[in-house]
């Protein structure tokens, strides 16, 4: 019955000191008091009383919120500051034994590195200058926390909040400063649209000069297309008449019937020359003649 009891005593003790160490985690081995190992993923086994899991230490990210630090600018400005670090321990020895409460030494660092970083910046430089004061912080921190075990892969300012006077003053500004860009943007905007009006102006304009010249093109054609048929056609009547070969008579006659053309217009004074007048006469003797001779029969 003994040996039963003790063989089940064993059983329990063997079993109670087989520990298992899942993915992300380390934990820190102590033998009698004293540093022995650090266990990572897997199976492992300690022995009983003499060891002992002194720390169960995760190597995921973490993220450490720290509560609003009160820091003071270069210009004496006093304001609420507070940062978020993203950490991730790479030796979990260090981490064990190098600092007392990490997390808490962490935090007073950022404190006091805030404070440093700022102190030597103006109220405007902190508030436009996010990313130089989280990469000098990083980088600071990142170098003092080697001793520990612990790397720094981030650090952000949360927050920024400067005395209300301050931010109430800083509202005013941004109010003026958005009034100044919205005249600018209107003043921009009635050039603009005066400018196309002056466009559309010139434009007509053109258009209508070039409507006037293609008028004035086609009606000075259209005159020369006229005047060049009116004399067309009174060279083909020359040529006809000259081919019907005319005697002097009929020729006096058409002189005559210009020359009544002639006289009914503005024209004052003809003068007729002397051949013209010859003909005239001869053409009215045998107008006479041929009258006689009608009324005799």
């Amino acid at each position: 019955m003994l040996p039963f009891i003790l063989i089940i005593i064993l059983i329990i003790l063997v079993i109670s000191n087989i520990k298992i160490v899942p993915q992300a985690y380390a934990y820190i081995v102590e033998r009698l008091g004293a540093y022995n190992a650090t266990w990572s993923t897997g199976l492992h086994f300690k022995i009983p009383i003499i060891d002992r899991v002194a720390k169960k230490i995760s190597l995921k990210e973490i993220v450490a919120d720290f509560p609003p630090q009160p820091v003071i600018t270069k210009d004496n400005v006093t304001m609420q500051i507070d940062t978020v670090i993203f950490l991730q321990v790479t030796d979990p020895k260090l981490y064990t034994y190098g600092v007392d409460n990490p997390m808490r030494a962490i935090e007073n660092l950022t404190a006091t590195t805030l404070r440093n970083i700022i102190g030597d910046l103006e109220l405007d430089q902190t508030l436009t200058s996010r990313d130089i004061i989280n990469s000098k912080m990083r980088s600071i921190l990142d170098e003092a926390t080697d001793a520990w075990g612990i790397k720094i892969n981030r650090v952000e300012l949360k927050n920024i909040m400067p005395p209300k006077e301050i931010q109430d003053s800083m509202e005013k500004q941004m109010k003026a400063e958005r009034e100044r860009r919205e005249k600018i943007l209107q003043a921009e905007g009635e050039k603009r649209s005066a400018v196309l009006v002056a466009e559309g102006e010139k434009e007509a304009a053109i258009l209508r000069a070039e409507a006037e010249k293609e008028a004035a093109i086609k009606k000075a054609e259209g005159e020369a297309e006229a005047i060049l048929k009116v004399q067309q056609a009174e060279a083909e009547a020359i040529k006809m008449l000259n081919a019907a070969g005319p005697d002097a008579a009929v020729i006096a006659i058409k002189s005559l019937e210009s020359l009544q053309k002639i006289a009914d217009g503005k024209s004052t004074k003809i003068i007729i020359p002397s051949e013209i007048q010859g003909l005239a006469g001869l053409a009215t003797s045998f107008k006479e003649l041929i009258k006689d001779d009608k009324t005799e029969k």
